[in-house]
């Protein structure tokens, strides 16, 4: 089996559970132990996040992970405003920083801002490495140590609902941007504080999720022996 599959990642599986899942299968059809089986995929989704995962199936296509790693993404992404997270989004601790409403105007206003190339630092709760370790597990160890910020483009950030404290918007952007920072970004120039709530990838470079498959769909498995 060689090819690239579209999976529609569901809340509360890491993308290695994803990998995990599918090596798996592709091993008990191929008549194979899992170690001897090779998946990969293009880019990490946060286990609460949903939505497209491109995983590329054998080795022919693992050894070309690098063509499909540095492409722009889409996003459906839920904020909520007034309190600010320790890991940027609905995991981490909240903490209350206004309850000032802003207007639909000003939020506008705000992700026009952030439109464009920009300067971002990377949550510390991300995968990022500072001295070959993973910041994420830098932060858990209570260690303390800073991520520089460095140039991401945010290409459109398209306001799609407003009910305070929830905003929705579509974000598409370049490879290498965090949501969570902009959220955050965001919420800081509004004076309100924000967190990331939901997060949805509609797209990854030319992939679409509609053209994913969930992975309890019997098709998933069809999918995978036609490649």
């Amino acid at each position: 089996m060689q090819g690239l599959l579209l999976v529609d990642k569901p809340p509360g599986w890491t993308s290695f559970d994803v990998v995990n899942y599918v090596r798996k299968i592709v091993a008990a059809t191929e008549g194979k132990k899992p170690k001897n089986v090779k998946v990969g995929h293009t880019g990490t989704l946060d286990p609460a996040a949903t939505g497209l995962l491109v995983l590329l199936v054998g080795k022919d296509y693992t050894r070309r992970a690098g063509e499909f790693n540095k492409v722009d993404k889409t996003y459906e992404v839920t904020m909520k405003l007034g309190f600010t997270s320790t890991t940027g989004d609905s995991e981490g601790e909240l903490s209350p920083v206004s309850d000032a409403k802003p207007t639909e105007k000003a939020v506008q206003e705000a992700l026009q801002r952030f439109t464009g190339q920009i300067e971002q630092v990377p949550p510390i709760y991300s995968a990022m490495k500072v001295d070959g370790q993973r910041a994420y597990k830098l932060a858990r160890a209570g260690k303390e140590f800073k991520l520089e910020a460095r140039p991401v483009t945010i290409y459109s950030s398209e306001l799609t609902s407003y009910s305070y404290p929830f905003v929705k918007l579509t974000s598409k952007v370049s490879s290498g941007t965090y949501i969570r920072s902009l959220v955050e970004d965001i919420g800081k120039e509004l004076g309100t504080g924000a967190y990331m709530s939901d997060l949805r990838r509609t797209e990854v470079g030319p992939f679409l999720l509609d053209n994913a498959l969930d992975v309890h769909d019997a098709a998933l498995i069809q999918a995978l022996i036609e490649l």
